[in-house]
């Protein structure tokens, strides 16, 4: 196996070989000031050295923790916004785990809300409402349905802020392996991308979830990988698979890359940024044993209580509730958005053009917040399981390249297109789904100029599809201000990056 600071340290350039990836030729993405020798001041042609990049005074702690305060006040601007349906979801979980016994918290439905995350965010909650019954003893009553006093509002918004230390101490544990000038301001950078990113503001501290904390573990999980610790980079991918159920679109990524560098050794000694790419031909069970072990106790310690309490089943059906439709109430800009729009313009479009009747009962949804079958009209109707095998399709190219070349870079990569192919092609998607493949993508955007193209795209497009959640007229000018605002920083941060 090669060593952790082979792994951490080798550019991602060199590890990387499909064409798409920019060659120092490419030509640049983002515009630079006019000037009469135009060829001179392009990102590409910059981008391989390292002078403009060596007299940027180096950026420690204390530009990282300006960026966490200012993230903060803006947080607690946002205190009396618009807050959805989830803030009252959240609110009922905190009743159910406070006030109920473990065996009925997946089985109470007095709130149409109920608990349908996995175990350790159950948890979560339950410690949450440990503080909350001090706040205000009536947040934990679970027949207060749609209860929202000050301080219950207060007490929830804040606790969504406090937790979010949890991912800017992720973000700091992954930037601390930069080493350089250059490698300095790339760290801030990856910081800013992070923390200030609007899509968590939008989600998290206007629409309310607790999205922060959860990738605060992803980023752990990924920063131990970095420093070459992949058994504890793989524990506590099973400990963030036991808070969101939502992280198995990236497990495949983590699966190959686990399996491939972990449990097989390397076959021949290498250097440089080819130290972490040798073949790896030899399987090392006892490393593979340590990981299956790992992962096991960590669910068995997240399942084994409900399942002594006979409650394995109903729990299951909580979080994999497949009758629920294709697409979200609120469709997300994938390819069943797409499909489901098209079907649409057939029932219609198809009578008009005499190639088939209009349909006797044109009254099946397509979407719905809440569980209910549903089934297109003109064109197939799709099962779960088509979607995961097209989700699996499109993983698949990286996948084998992770296989063949199971380094960092790579791994990042296979994170990113992992999460976006299941955005894209997943069952019942929600819109905020997006933020799980621009927070990855934050953290190879700095790495080339084509990378940085991609975010700066991806980040433009996706948090403007996030838009919609937040409809209130009072909130139009707020949400628009951030979303532009983080753009312009992400464009501005990247032209200084690749100058």
């Amino acid at each position: 196996m090669s060593s952790s600071s082979s792994r951490a340290n080798s550019s991602a350039g060199a590890a990387l070989t499909p064409s798409s990836l920019p060659s120092p030729s490419s030509p640049s993405f983002l515009p630079t000031p006019a000037s009469s020798s135009s060829s001179s001041t392009s990102f590409s042609s910059t981008m391989t050295t390292t002078t403009t990049a060596s007299n940027a005074a180096p950026l420690g702690d204390s530009a990282s923790w300006a960026v966490l305060l200012v993230a903060t006040l803006v947080k607690l601007l946002l205190l009396p916004a618009y807050r959805s349906t989830d803030f009252e979801v959240h609110r009922n979980w905190l009743a159910i785990t406070h006030s109920l016994p473990l065996r009925q918290w997946y089985t109470e439905d007095t709130s149409q809300w109920t608990l349908d995350y996995p175990p350790f965010f159950a948890w979560f909650e339950w410690l949450m409402s440990q503080v909350a019954v001090l706040v205000d003893p009536a947040i934990v009553v679970v027949s207060n349905l749609e209860y929202a006093s000050s301080a219950t509002v207060t007490f929830q918004r804040l606790s969504v802020i406090v937790t979010d230390i949890v991912l800017f101490y992720g973000v700091q544990q992954y930037v601390n392996t930069f080493r350089g000038n250059k490698d300095l301001y790339k760290s801030f950078i990856v910081t800013i991308f992070i923390v200030l990113n609007a899509g968590l503001l939008l989600v998290d501290h206007i629409h309310f979830q607790y999205n922060g904390i959860l990738n605060g573990v992803l980023l752990l999980s990924i920063a131990a990988i970095q420093k070459g610790h992949d058994l504890i980079g793989g524990l506590l991918f099973a400990v963030l698979l036991n808070l969101k159920h939502i992280y198995l679109y990236l497990a495949p990524a983590y699966f190959v890359f686990l399996l491939r560098h972990y449990c097989f050794a390397a076959a021949s000694s290498g250097s440089g940024s080819d130290a972490a790419s040798v073949q790896r031909s030899r399987f090392v069970i006892g490393n593979f044993l340590r990981l299956g072990a790992g992962v096991a106790a960590v669910f068995a310690l997240s399942f084994g209580p409900f399942l002594l309490e006979g409650q394995l089943g109903q729990l299951l059906s909580r979080l994999f509730p497949f009758k629920r439709g294709l697409c979200h109430a609120y469709w997300a800009p994938n390819f069943w958005a797409l499909y489901s729009a098209l079907d649409k313009v057939l029932i219609y479009a198809g009578p008009r053009l005499g190639l088939w009747p209009m349909p006797e009962h044109v009254t099946a949804s397509m979407t719905g917040g809440l569980v209910g079958d549903v089934s297109h009209v003109v064109l197939p109707t799709v099962p779960p399981v088509a979607t995961m095998v097209l989700t699996l399709l499109f993983m698949l190219p990286i996948l084998v390249v992770l296989w063949r070349r199971p380094t960092m870079p790579m791994f990042l990569r296979s994170v990113v297109v992992c999460a976006y192919a299941s955005f894209l092609f997943g069952w019942h998607v929600h819109e905020k789904a997006i933020v799980m493949v621009v927070l990855p993508m934050s953290l190879i955007a700095v790495q080339h100029a084509n990378d940085g193209k991609w975010f700066l795209l991806l980040s433009a497009s996706g948090l403007y599809s996030l838009l919609p959640l937040i409809f209130e007229p009072r909130e139009f000018f707020v949400k628009h201000l951030i979303v532009l605002s983080y753009v312009l920083l992400v464009y501005c941060a990247l032209r200084v990056l690749f100058r």
